[in-house]
């Protein structure tokens, strides 16, 4: 019987536990994940071009509504000319 866990690296299956998730692999998955969603958005916008135009429109102007919002609310608050 081991008395270290360092002799206990043997998963489910009794085969040795591979070491992964390095930067890099993990870099790999990570654009691999992020090709496949962009071709898939690709896709469903060369299938539905209206739903995509729409749907692009919408974002872009509450996008524009937000930002107007927060640039009006930071502007220096007026003073009145009467009391100066």
């Amino acid at each position: 019987m081991a008395t270290d866990d360092k002799d206990l690296q043997a998963g489910f299956t009794g085969t040795p536990v591979e070491k992964t998730g390095s930067a890099t692999e993990m870099a790999r998955s990570a654009v691999g994940g992020l090709r496949n969603e962009a071709s898939a958005v690709s896709a469903a916008a060369a299938d539905h071009p209206h739903t995509a135009t729409t749907l692009l429109l919408t974002v872009s102007a509450l996008a524009f509504a937000v930002g107007y919002a927060f640039g009006h609310s930071a502007q220096p608050a007026r003073r009145s000319r009467f009391w100066n």
